[in-house]
């Protein structure tokens, strides 16, 4: 369950336009976190990020589900479940013993998943996926925000 500050910040980027990974970001570095103050564990830094990303789904971010190819069925299947849940909008209580379960299961997982040599390891790899293309135009992109927060700020 997110906290209510992490769900007030990610309506907050949704209300200024950013992007729903953007919002969605705000429940992995919550995850992050958890797993840094030792609240939890995680098999891998993927994990913890998967987890944020389920969070946030189940918050209302309109995250779509990962393309086919990229991961497996039973992963966009539950993306999508996540997804029907927020929009449901009926929250029934979840089963205690299955919750248990599974907050022990992370407890038992190791927390230096987290550590900044493990996420900048997974951001490397992650980058390294993309082509030379895409991390192009995500510069350029970058670049370009810079420029209008820039212009914004001197106006002011």
């Amino acid at each position: 369950m997110p906290k209510k500050a992490t769900v007030e910040r990610a309506h907050r980027d949704a209300r200024q336009g950013k992007s729903a990974s953007t919002q969605a970001g705000e429940f992995v570095r919550e995850q992050i976190d958890n797993i840094r103050a030792g609240r939890h564990g995680a098999r891998s830094t993927k994990q913890a990020i998967a987890i944020g990303l389920s969070e946030a789904r189940r918050a209302g971010v309109k995250l779509p589900p990962p393309r086919r190819g990229r991961t497996s069925a039973a992963t966009r299947r539950k993306a999508r479940h996540d997804a029907a849940q927020a929009r449901s909008g009926t929250r029934h209580s979840p089963s205690r013993r299955r919750s248990q379960a599974t907050t022990k299961a992370l407890r038992r997982e190791p927390t230096s998943t987290a550590s900044r040599s493990a996420l900048s390891r997974q951001a490397r790899q992650a980058a390294r996926r993309r082509s030379p293309a895409q991390r192009s135009a995500s510069a350029r992109k970058a670049a370009a925000t810079r420029r209008r927060r820039a212009t914004k700020s001197s106006r002011s």
